[in-house]
């Protein structure tokens, strides 16, 4: 069970992999009896013992809130689902159930039988694995089968969403970042804190490693980055940004001297198209001694001197040339951290997360100016998924929300 919890979730210290909390709904739920109703909605009512499965796993699996009210609101959520989908005559197909048991026991690299084994050793049912697995799919299935044909995007919202339509509309990310500087004496375990932060479920926890871990300057805002277009993120990061749902974390992306990981918090369409840009023109200024207090107060100090990119060559007169570089160049050819720098940042802003000589070396980086152009982007098939995607949890929300209006819903 600890290497679940290591890899599906940041670890927990949960002893016999319960707390407090969870054990004493325990002792509660058995008392009433673990088969009799605990929930009626509509005509169909939730055990004492699925209401007890499902805060166990929801508490395994990390997930934020308080795990007993939010594992009444899921099963209330799963019977109004499985309802619309009985009446519509839908199934999921068992092959179907197990494969997604296999890429769900994936996430912690172990097989399905392993993973059910751990499961049972705390004392969570195959069948609660399965019902969840099942809800989810036949959810998706159902979503799909009803709304597809109406969040297909036109040619016409693609080419607003990429912004190549008179500048009439655009899409544009929500999403918090931890940016883990590396060395190579902390490469080994950086990687690892990385994969371990891949895993983590909820905002909250993705906030918290950013907080703990993150060397940039948004680790004072739990890593959480304002909305940025589409258009302003590296070309080559695009898809995987795009494939995210709400809640979904990247691999972890190897950079110059640092990891990085995303989580996708929100996409939306907007009405003002965003900008695509031929050339970056930014300045770098080469600051000794790292990440060390010094270096950072020194950047911090030369940060306020400055008010636009010209000002650093008066920082760096009589220096070494190579201590301040310039460049104008596509956003395809801007070093992979340097222009997820940049997408933060405003002309004439700066930031000092980046190193450079294996940490060595603090990078004041500074945008100087974006030329406007109507470059490659985001492939249309990427960007067509993503508002397919937009769109159906859009309707599938919105459905829940009436069905929990219309439905008859009893707590004992």
């Amino acid at each position: 069970m600890q290497k679940i919890l290591k890899r599906l979730t940041r670890p927990l210290a949960l002893g016999t992999g319960l707390t407090l909390s969870v054990i004493l709904t325990q002792g509660a739920v058995q008392a009433q009896g673990l088969f009799s109703p605990a929930i009626r909605v509509n005509q169909e009512i939730i055990t004492n013992f699925e209401l007890e499965q499902r805060i166990m796993f929801m508490d395994i699996l990390n997930l934020p809130g308080d795990p007993e009210t939010d594992a009444r609101e899921a099963l209330i959520d799963d019977r109004l689902r499985q309802q619309v989908i009985s009446e519509a005559g839908m199934e999921v197909a068992p092959e179907d159930v197990q494969l997604g048991i296999d890429e769900f026991a994936s996430r912690a690299d172990l097989t399905s039988e392993e993973f059910i084994k751990a499961l049972n050793d705390v004392g969570i049912s195959q069948e609660t694995l399965r019902d969840f697995v099942r809800s989810q799919l036949a959810w998706r299935d159902y979503v799909q089968a009803r709304y597809l044909s109406q969040a297909r995007p036109t040619q016409q919202e693609i080419d607003r969403a990429l912004g190549q339509a008179g500048g009439s509309g655009g899409l544009r990310v929500l999403m918090s970042e931890v940016i883990i500087p590396i060395t190579p004496q902390t490469l080994a375990q950086a990687e690892d804190l990385a994969a371990e932060i891949s895993q983590v479920k909820g905002y909250d926890a993705f906030s918290s490693a950013a907080a703990q871990y993150s060397a940039s300057d948004t680790r004072d805002n739990g890593g959480r980055l304002d909305w940025l277009p589409i258009t302003q993120i590296p070309p080559a990061l695009q898809p995987s940004i795009l494939a995210l749902a709400p809640g979904d974390i990247t691999s972890p992306i190897p950079l110059p001297n640092a990891i990085a990981l995303f989580q996708m918090r929100g996409i939306q369409e907007v009405a003002a198209s965003a900008p695509r840009y031929a050339t970056i023109d930014y300045a770098t200024y080469f600051i000794p001694g790292g990440r060390t207090p010094e270096a950072l107060s020194k950047a911090a100090e030369i940060a306020d001197r400055i008010d636009n990119c010209d000002d650093l060559y008066g920082i760096a007169k009589g220096q070494p040339e190579t201590v301040l570089d310039r460049k104008s160049a596509k956003p395809s050819e801007i070093p992979k951290d340097i222009a997820l720098e940049l997408a933060k940042l405003d002309p004439d802003e700066v930031s000092t997360t980046l190193t450079r000589n294996n940490g060595q070396t603090l990078v004041l980086l500074m945008l100087c100016s974006r030329t406007r152009d109507l470059g490659d982007d985001a492939s249309r098939e990427d960007v067509a998924r993503a508002l397919t995607e937009q769109r159906l949890n859009a309707f599938a929300a919105s459905l829940l929300e009436q069905l929990r209006a219309d439905a008859v819903i009893v707590e004992q």
